[in-house]
């Protein structure tokens, strides 16, 4: 299939397109760019969120369950799970299909697990252009779920509208210590497994903290996903946000989606980089490494021959006795 017939059929939402696609800019395979290019008229529909929290808070329940409240409006889903990947083996459980196994079967959504092949931040280095594919296969709201999360891991603001936090009672000094991280980046933050003590005393301490946020107003509430508790107000919530991005143009809307798109720069600019990089560093650190153990170099110069243009190398200088 050329890149013209399957931009085509993803725009009519073929899931077996948005498939290919989607396998096809995670593996950088030829056409990928050329695709990307074809449905850029497309994009600027889809509404993302960026669902992130510490590992055990219940993220793909609430995505489940917010899933269930955005098809009773109507609406289509996209859901991207990002799941960690083994350093050992370089596999990924790709848990997120099995715990949303009620929506596998509906053409109005759409998921995706995707490993994290080692990138940092909770994301995957292809998560941008997936969110892509999906705008362009007419989701109306996409939905990003990171790995588990600590407080240094905050890139899914970059490719978010929206970020929700989520959060469960017991975290404790958690919750203080994310201050710096994740705890800045929320448009939402949700507390879940509310029938847990200590759920009415975080609320308390989000609300705290988010009065420390200048310039930013986050909403703070409570919810029990296993028990549909609460989902309802995270969907108004999130609705809100929604509305004012789709009122582009217009002051709030437009700062939205200009948000949004610098983010989907920046993440595909650095993930090229970093591919260009790791290209040039299998090629080139053993003989570096070499060079740094038998001939003098310093670790700083090769660092800085290996940051240098393609095969530009340091002379290692004599050592002195």
């Amino acid at each position: 299939m050329d890149t013209k017939e399957l931009a085509a059929r993803l725009a009519k939402g073929d899931r077996r397109a948005v498939a290919k696609a989607i396998t096809l800019v995670e593996n950088d395979g030829a056409g990928s760019s050329g695709l990307l290019r074809a449905i850029g008229p497309r994009l600027g529909h889809a509404f993302v969120v960026g669902v992130t929290g510490p590992p055990g808070t219940g993220k793909s329940s609430l995505v489940d369950r917010l899933t269930e409240s955005y098809r009773k409006k109507g609406l289509k889903v996209g859901i991207v799970a990002i799941d960690p990947t083994s350093p050992i083996t370089g596999g990924a459980l790709l848990g997120d299909r099995v715990r949303m196994v009620d929506h596998t079967m509906d053409e109005g959504v759409y998921i995706r697990s995707m490993a994290s092949r080692g990138w940092a931040g909770g994301l995957s280095g292809a998560v941008a252009d997936v969110i892509q594919l999906l705008d362009a296969a007419g989701m109306d709201v996409v939905m990003v779920e990171t790995v588990g999360i600590g407080q240094s891991d905050t890139d899914v603001v970059r490719v978010a509208h929206a970020v929700m936090v989520v959060l469960m009672p017991g975290l404790g000094d958690d919750v203080q210590a994310s201050k710096a991280g994740l705890m800045e980046i929320g448009d939402v933050y949700v507390v879940n497994k509310a029938d847990l003590p200590g759920a009415d005393d975080m609320v308390v301490d989000l609300l705290a903290m988010a009065r420390d946020f200048k310039g930013r107003n986050p909403s703070v509430l409570k919810v029990s996903a296993a028990k549909r508790e609460g989902i309802d107000k995270v969907v108004d919530v999130l609705e809100r946000i929604r509305g004012r991005f789709l009122s582009s143009p217009s002051e709030a809307g437009d700062a939205i989606r200009l948000k949004g798109i610098r983010g989907m720069i920046t993440e595909l600019a650095r993930r090229r980089v970093l591919v260009d990089f790791e290209a040039r560093a299998d090629s080139r650190v053993e003989g570096l490494a070499e060079d740094v153990a038998k001939h003098g170099l310093t670790i700083d110069e090769a660092a800085n021959s290996l940051l240098g243009s393609k095969g530009a190398r340091v002379r290692p200088r004599k050592r002195t006795v």
